[in-house]
């Protein structure tokens, strides 16, 4: 897909990876809608920042991604703003830390927001964008998972099941939304500054770095540069891409 002048709406756009993500696109000419849930002046001072540094045209949108109803009208509202969509990223996620161990702390309410916001969200947001996407004959999704979802890891139990299901959820979507439609995930081992790793202790951030085989975190270019490359590719579709430094080999 040609990148200059497509429409991405990137969910999370304005946390720590989801930043580099809007400015790896906006670097290549794309127009960006800044998804945020709850922090609109920061999404407004990304949106305005991608605008002036890049000449593209760009935007701030707040959405409960949990909510159906919000997510069409999301949806809508930055078709008409940009008059089409061509890229979903899904970003955005929930996370709490709790040991593997502790069942008794992984409440039902605890299990149900991380399922909501990190799986559910992602599969309303692709069925909102699909018929916009195939009636332009082309569109890219591209959804951001973790290593956790590829093996009994990670900060809990619920967000490794969450994002093992964004994992399948990426094959399933493949499948139904061909040939127009191309979606393919990311999925980052340790990443620091982001909101999903704010709550993590230090010492598990060192024992996750530690694990690696470069000795150091993901690094969130990379991660971004991986959805570029998602975005523009023609016939790679259903896949899960891993950056981690060496830690989760599939």
């Amino acid at each position: 897909m040609e990148l200059k002048g497509a429409v991405a709406l990137v969910t999370g756009g304005n946390g720590g990876l989801g930043q580099r993500i809007c400015e790896a696109l906006a670097r290549e000419g794309a127009h960006i809608a800044v998804m945020y849930a709850q922090s609109r002046e920061q999404a407004e001072d990304v949106a305005r920042g991608l605008a002036a540094r890049h000449q593209v045209n760009a935007a701030a949108f707040g959405c409960d991604i949990t909510d159906a109803a919000a997510v069409q009208r999301l949806v809508a509202e930055v078709a008409k703003r940009f008059g089409r969509l061509d890229i979903l990223v899904n970003d955005a996620a929930y996370n709490k830390a709790i040991p593997f161990a502790d069942l008794d702390a992984l409440t039902s309410e605890v299990w149900e927001k991380i399922m909501a916001v990190n799986l559910t969200g992602p599969m309303q947001l692709t069925k909102a964008v699909a018929p916009l996407m195939k009636a332009q004959g082309a569109g890219r999704i591209v959804n951001i998972s973790s290593v956790a979802g590829l093996g009994p890891q990670g900060s809990s139990i619920a967000y490794a099941v969450s994002k093992a299901g964004l994992i399948h959820l990426t094959r399933c979507m493949a499948v139904a939304l061909a040939p127009e439609v191309l979606v393919n995930c990311v999925a980052p081992g340790l990443l620091e500054g982001t909101r999903a790793t704010a709550n993590l202790k230090p010492d598990f951030i060192e024992r996750a770095a530690a694990a690696a085989i470069l000795k150091k975190p993901a690094d969130k270019e990379d991660c971004a540069d991986m959805v570029v490359a998602m975005c523009r590719t023609g016939t790679m579709t259903g896949q899960t891409v891993v950056i981690d430094s060496g830690r989760v080999f599939h």
